[in-house]
């Protein structure tokens, strides 16, 4: 019902809590779970999302990065161009 969904879009934007919802960010087999247990609907994960979809909501994924990625690595090895070629 379109007061369900206003709920889940509110949810969706204030986010998960780490807490109580056990995840630290949303994903469709996430919230899937969380409509099951609050509205007793059994939706797949592309039908939430087409429902995501039509409430405005983009998928979106982060960038991976690797845990044991060295931030000073990345500083020493970064391309830089020198003075002379950044003027226009």
């Amino acid at each position: 019902s379109d007061e369900q969904k206003q709920i889940l879009k509110q949810l969706v934007e204030d986010g998960p809590d780490p807490d109580t919802d056990g995840v630290v960010r949303w994903r469709c087999v996430d919230l899937k779970r969380v409509v099951r247990d609050r509205f007793g609907i059994d939706l797949s994960e592309v039908s939430l999302g087409r429902v995501l979809k039509q409430l405005g909501f983009s998928r979106i994924s982060a960038r991976p990065q690797h845990p044991m990625q060295d931030p000073e690595a990345i500083a020493t090895f970064k391309k830089t161009s020198p003075q002379w070629s950044r003027r226009s």
